[in-house]
């Protein structure tokens, strides 16, 4: 439930955040005869994710055997990309609200109210696919329906963004991204140890295939898992959200620190642009 929560809340938060500036910004502006339309371009965006949501799971359910091993690495590692992607950009390039405002104005002058339609809908639309990316490859690695963690942190998302826009709370949101970029960056890291596990057992990787430790408990009995193996209750909830896995191949753990050692190297050159941050 938490790695779905974590994503739901966090993408859910981004988007709220950008509506609200942009409603913030038209009626400040007087131009509130606008704000309809944004509103409909955020219906379109959910929609539009849905969608996508469904058309994506269909599609997941066709492959089988060695086709869904090279499929579930694949997809593991694409959405390890695609969340090293995100975690650096707002990084070097968080949306501040003097930016999203300066963005909302010159679209409003070169295409009017179209324009900042389909700049709301891209903006809302790339965070409902980047949710579907990765809550796909959260299942893979642990087979469980994370929908109610991510209803639950689109929900706390979007009351945290209302009381966020109506003064009722502050939220310090430099640090709230950083804190929530170091738990994707550890979820990434998972992610791409376990798409080079897919992988080998697809016979793609076929080097550093033996076990590099095992501590996974014995089973209990009656055949059950103890809770701390990797399938077990809290383990399978570390194995979601930080990539623990209890019997690594040797390509597992060199693929889950190098992925590590890269990204602290790239957040080092990029850290200092943290102070551009709008809190």
């Amino acid at each position: 439930m938490f790695p779905g929560f974590l994503i739901g809340f966090r993408e859910a938060l981004e988007a709220s955040l950008i509506v609200g500036i942009v409603i913030g910004y038209l009626r400040y502006t007087n131009r509130g005869a606008y704000i309809l339309s944004v509103w409909r371009a955020v219906g379109a965006a959910v929609i539009a994710s849905v969608i996508t949501a469904w058309l994506f799971s269909t599609f997941l359910e066709k492959f089988s055997g060695v086709q869904e091993e090279w499929f579930e690495g694949v997809l593991m590692l694409t959405g390890a990309v695609l969340i090293t992607s995100a975690v650096l950009n707002l990084i070097s390039h968080l949306r501040s609200r003097e930016e999203v405002e300066t963005r909302v104005e010159s679209t409003l002058t070169r295409t009017g109210m179209m324009g900042l339609s389909f700049l709301v809908f891209f903006s809302v639309l790339r965070e409902g696919v980047e949710t579907v990316l990765f809550l796909s490859a959260v299942y893979v690695v642990v087979p469980d329906n994370h929908r109610i963690g991510v209803l639950v942190g689109i929900a706390a998302a979007l009351l945290i963004g209302w009381a966020l826009f109506r003064g009722l709370v502050r939220l310090n949101l430099k640090h709230f991204f950083t804190t929530t970029s170091l738990l994707l960056v550890l979820f990434a890291a998972g992610l791409t140890a376990h798409g080079v596990h897919e992988l080998q057992e697809a016979g793609a990787i076929t080097f550093l295939t033996d076990t590099a430790w095992n501590i996974n408990p014995a089973l209990r009995p009656d055949g059950t898992y103890p809770l701390l193996h990797d399938n077990g209750a809290i383990g399978s909830v570390l194995k979601g959200a930080l990539g623990y896995n209890g019997d690594p191949t040797r390509a597992e753990v060199f693929a889950y620190g190098g992925y590590l050692a890269i990204l602290i190297l790239l957040w080092k050159l990029r850290a200092p642009s943290l102070g551009r941050v709008a809190e």
